[in-house]
């Protein structure tokens, strides 16, 4: 048999470490380790669970009970919290209140009444197919590999070729009551099996002891790996190739274009994040002979399924001619169609009380050369929704190379997509936040009101993206933000305000990285105090090139890319109290900051037709945390008003109105409200934040 050792899975299983764990310890430390692995399972896919004895709170009695991953969890990040706890004599019990699988959905209403020491984590819809499993320890996993076995057309005698009578095989069931009893049926008629295939959905395994289900699990998967490797050696891929793929950097200029204008197709219900993935596997089969054919058949496992939907968009885009200005003309009309046909599947298959119609937009778009892009309400979903497919295009490529491939039926998928307790799960899914599906672009990302702003942005739920010209200090950042808030909501990219190709590679990185744009803050600055006649040619051209030429070029590519997505959109410059009240010695800061307020009334004429807002921010003396205010700047306006650097910011807090010192994070505020809904019928407004300077008001 020919294997490739460095594709099976290694045994992790430290066993010294997990002799100091208690049982439901090392139920966590075999999740941890089964979901580290995404050829074992997909994010929030699979789950395990133990039957452990412990004291009843209630009676002190020793009693068993189900520990089981809850709802919504995820068995690689979970901690022991995410465990449901149900009292086993319970879940029996259950048995005498089944009426029978058109009434298994009502059993889910039975689970919290089995709940054990009042653990609020809710149980899941798995849960019976774990309790009557009768073994102490059960893993359900969604290997590609048995997945693919699973989907193949003749899954059942292909399960038997590869693994005798030690693993089962069962039919196509969604997952609920009725499975779970299935699942007892056949441990009890098979009591020497290991596990038991699903059809179309996964693999069960079980063992007395955690390292022995752990272990029974890798072993299951990792027969089905080689054999998949013996039989698909000599096989093409998907048909073979009918697509080159772009070289990278024309990759992502393709998806930096096509993002955007999806992503304004499709956000008519709310904003929506988009993923650009373009890995190899991707390429395979957006590129090849038989994507045509596969695609519309949609994925097979429910996890699968449900991240992605019945099926996926596929591009009219031809690498070899390269036809990105016909494929952007068609886009409209192929958004169009697709959900014309998504409608037509609801009505098909819906019930009489089926939940309405959602979303219609498709999910993942597939294009030939380029790669794949999916869109979602937030960056995390989009991504995930993305490593579902790709696990979904491994199962179509084993399935189709040793058999044929099949998708979920149609209505078993509506069944499930529509499902009314996955529609009540949905329900209870909390508000979202003010900035939920935003994307943000903030110029000086590494000073001080530059990320106090991106801090407050992330806050809301926004995505951003830093720029600056500084990349150590913008390196720093994006580290701190994105500890606090996830990798996933922030990226930086080094760039120079006054480099027209920097400014426009900046905004197709936003695009790649989220699809898009919808707030931009100008807040790249630099400050400088001379006297008039002590002021060279340099210094006047360099405030002017920064403060002035600047922000013109973040503004025009900002509102290219706005009206190509077709959304609105908000721009908050971020200026001077010097923009409206000279000061000494900085005539040429005064007058860029001046000249960035009218420019902010310009823009704000021409974006409202298009819902496009240019407000305007005006801080005063905003010294902590702040690049401008180190160096030869700080020592300069000490000078000019005649203290010391440890002087300077009291001075500037007595000769506020308020006597109030101004902080970064007023700054983030105030651009906060001005890109938020609160502000949303604002635009050519200027907001001080100064602490009151009389010299400042607007009128």
């Amino acid at each position: 048999m020919l294997t490739r050792v460095e594709n099976r899975l290694g045994n992790l299983w430290d066993a010294e470490r997990a002799a100091e764990m208690s049982e439901p310890g090392k139920l966590l430390y075999r999740s941890n380790l089964l979901g580290s692995d995404k050829r074992i399972t997909n994010y929030g896919g699979g789950n395990t669970s133990a039957k452990v004895m412990q004291a009843d709170p209630l009676t002190g009695e020793t009693v068993e009970v189900l520990w089981v991953k809850g709802s919504g969890g995820d068995v690689g990040s979970m901690k022991l919290d995410g465990f449901s706890t149900l009292y086993m004599d319970k879940l029996r019990a259950l048995k005498g209140l089944y009426r029978g699988p058109e009434h298994e959905d009502e059993m889910v209403g039975y689970l919290p009444h089995c709940t054990f020491d009042l653990n609020p984590r809710a149980a899941s819809i798995d849960t019976p197919l774990h309790a009557y499993v009768p073994r102490a320890h059960v893993d359900h996993m969604h290997a590609d590999a048995i997945i693919a076995i699973a989907a193949s057309e003749n899954s059942r005698e292909l399960t038997q070729e590869i693994f005798g009578d030690s693993i089962g095989w069962l039919p196509w069931k969604r997952p609920g009551y009725e499975l779970g009893l299935w699942l007892e049926n056949f441990c009890l008629e098979n009591p020497e099996a290991r596990g038991v295939v699903l059809e179309s959905h996964g693999l069960f395994t079980w063992g007395d002891t955690a390292e022995e289900c752990y272990a029974c699990t890798l072993d299951v998967i990792n027969r089905g790996i080689a054999w998949l490797e013996e039989r698909t050696a000599d096989t093409p891929a998907f048909g073979g190739a009918a697509h080159q793929s772009l070289p990278p950097a024309r990759r992502r200029a393709v998806a930096a274009a096509l993002m955007p204008r999806i992503r304004g197709l499709v956000s008519g219900n709310q904003h929506m994040v988009g993923h650009f993935d373009d890995q190899d596997a991707v390429l395979t089969f957006v590129n090849s002979a038989d994507m045509t054919r596969l695609a519309p058949l949609g994925t097979s496992c429910p996890d699968h399924f449900l991240r992605t939907k019945i099926r996926p968009l596929v591009i009219g885009y031809d690498p070899a001619r390269d036809n990105l200005d016909e494929v952007i003309e068609s886009l409209p009309a192929q958004v169009d169609a697709y959900r014309a046909d998504y409608a037509a599947y609801y009505d098909r298959c819906k019930h009489d009380d089926s939940p309405a119609l959602r979303d219609p937009n498709a999910v993942v778009y597939l294009v030939p050369g380029v790669g794949m892009i999916t869109f979602a309400k937030d960056k995390a979903t989009a991504r995930i929704s993305g490593e579902f497919y790709v696990n979904a295009i491994n199962v179509m490529r084993g399935a189709d190379a040793v058999s044929t491939y099949r998708g979920l039926p149609e209505q078993e998928a509506f069944d499930i997509e529509y499902w009314l307790l996955e529609e009540a799960k949905l329900q209870r899914m909390p508000k979202p936040k003010a900035l939920a599906g935003r994307v943000a672009l903030i110029t000086g990302g590494a000073g001080g009101i530059g990320a106090a702003t991106a801090e407050r942005y992330l806050r809301e739920g926004a995505c951003v993206v830093l720029a600056d010209i500084d990349e150590g200090a913008l390196a720093k950042t994006q580290e701190t933000l994105a500890a606090r808030h996830s990798g996933d909501v922030v990226r930086s990219v080094a760039m120079n305000v006054t480099d027209e190709t920097a400014v426009a590679e900046a905004y197709a990185r936003a695009a790649v990285e989220f699809g898009g744009i919808d707030i931009v803050v100008s807040n790249a600055g630099i400050a400088s105090s001379a006297p008039v006649e002590q002021t060279t040619l340099d210094l006047w051209n360099r405030n002017m090139a920064i403060l002035s030429t600047g922000y013109f070029l973040v503004s025009r590519e900002a509102f290219k890319l706005l009206r190509t997505q077709g959304l609105g959109g908000s721009i908050v410059f971020v200026a001077s109290k010097n923009g409206l009240a000279a000061s000494p010695n900085a005539s040429a800061y005064c007058t860029a900051k001046a000249s960035e307020i009218h420019l902010a009334r310009c823009l704000a004429l021409e974006g409202a037709e298009a819902g496009i807002r240019v407000n305007v921010v005006n801080p005063d003396a905003v010294l902590r945390g702040s690049k401008i205010w180190e160096g030869d700047w700080l020592d300069q306006r000490a000078s000019t008003y005649g203290t010391d650097k440890e002087g300077l910011e009291e001075m500037y807090r007595q000769r506020s109105m308020l006597k109030r010192s101004v902080l970064p994070e007023d700054i983030a505020e105030a651009a906060y409200f001005l890109a938020s809904d609160l502000s949303a019928k604002s635009t050519g407004n200027i907001l001080n934040v100064d602490a009151g300077n009389v010299q400042a008001f607007t009128r």
